[in-house]
């Protein structure tokens, strides 16, 4: 009991499949005492997703040539729930054959591994190391590791999965808020190198200034990638908190841009928690970017106001417009996917009025507390 208890801990310590495969394996062929374990995962097709052996050396592994298929007595163990324990394998109804290369068997020990009424895989092991072969104790063991082996395995699957999505999620945060951040300032940053440029020779004090400008948008820029590396909240709202951000901002594509960017606020500051700013923040930013790059407005109003506990923001435009419904190209698509996300995803909500040559209004609205 010792020993099962061992392996079970063994088996139950990994999070990735192919080491809790790995483990099951060699803790079965340990405890029975065997010369050759294998351990298959089918795929559905008719053949292995996974299939590990114990007991051979690599250079017989690879003489032995392509997996097996889930045919004969590999199939049985995917069609019965029951161990199938045998003296000799070759006397079994449903044994075929093995390839040249294959060690020869004989004694022979077999379970499915289930999940309920699930086959997850199946375990066996072949040439007992003591005398008389195995016994019904060494399938009552076997049958309890497997058992403990098909949680372990849909645990593993399940981890291994949850990963995934947390590393698909934090590569959709990193693309929004490059998207929503550091496009922006990019942009306004050549904008400004071209002003630069045009001004170098007939006007070199301007030219000068336009450049400290580019200096500070660069600089800006590298704050803001290294929040988002971090996963920390944008650089300019942690330092100024949200009304004194927004207005520095304003200021700034305002000082950049041919267009008029303003800013105007009430006077009471509102109450939101850190996500709930980052995301009236971002807005601010994705949706000020469209009307300046996508809409060639000349007028930019950003808005914020308090009431009836919930922070109003509003970006209008007087710009070009579009259909909502139908918005042409990717980077307004991904724009406005992004703004809708982050309302939903702070219990916001957001609206988008606009139509071609009519200018475009958006609209977010999120509670303030806790």
């Amino acid at each position: 009991m010792r020993a099962v208890s061992a392996a079970v801990l063994a088996v139950t310590a990994h999070r990735s499949v192919h080491d809790v495969l790995r483990t099951i394996l060699t803790s079965a062929r340990k405890l029975v005492g065997a010369r050759y374990a294998a351990l298959g995962i089918p795929d559905g097709a008719g053949g292995f997703a996974e299939f590990i052996a114990d007991g051979v050396t690599d250079e017989q592994w690879s003489a032995i040539g392509p997996l097996p298929r889930t045919h004969g007595l590999l199939g049985q163990l995917l069609r019965e729930p029951h161990p199938i324990r045998l003296a000799d394998i070759r006397a079994h109804p449903n044994f075929r054959w093995w390839p040249a290369a294959h060690p020869d068997l004989t004694d022979f020990l077999g379970v499915p591994i289930l999940d309920g009424d699930e086959f997850v895989g199946e375990l066996f092991l072949a040439n007992s190391c003591h005398e008389g072969g195995f016994t019904a104790d060494d399938e009552e063991l076997m049958r309890l590791l497997g058992a403990h082996a098909a949680i372990a395995i849909v645990n593993a699957r399940l981890y291994e999965r949850a990963r995934e999505l947390s590393i698909m999620e934090e590569r959709n945060r990193i693309a929004r808020e490059l998207h929503d951040a550091v496009t922006q300032k990019l942009f306004s940053l050549r904008l400004t190198v071209d002003a630069a440029a045009a001004l170098l020779e007939r006007d070199p004090a301007r030219a000068a200034t336009e450049l400290a400008t580019v200096r500070r948008l660069a600089g800006a820029a590298t704050e803001e990638l290294r929040a988002i590396v971090d996963g920390q909240r944008p650089a300019d709202l942690a330092g100024d908190g949200l009304d004194i951000a927004l207005r520095k901002q304003a200021e700034l594509l305002d000082r950049v841009h041919t267009a008029t960017v303003s800013y105007t606020a009430c006077d009471c500051v509102p109450t939101l928690t850190e996500a709930r700013q980052r995301a009236v923040y971002r807005v601010a930013q994705e949706a000020t970017h469209n009307a300046l790059r996508h809409a060639d407005a000349t007028r930019v109003a950003v808005r914020m106001v308090v009431h009836n506990g919930s922070v109003e923001l509003t970006v209008s435009d007087d710009g070009s417009g579009f259909d909502p419904r139908s918005a042409h190209g990717a980077g307004r698509r991904l724009g406005l996917a992004s703004m809708r996300e982050r309302a939903r995803a702070t219990g916001g909500v957001l609206t988008v009025r606009s139509e071609p040559g009519a200018g475009t209004t958006v609209r977010l609205v999120v509670p303030t507390g806790g």
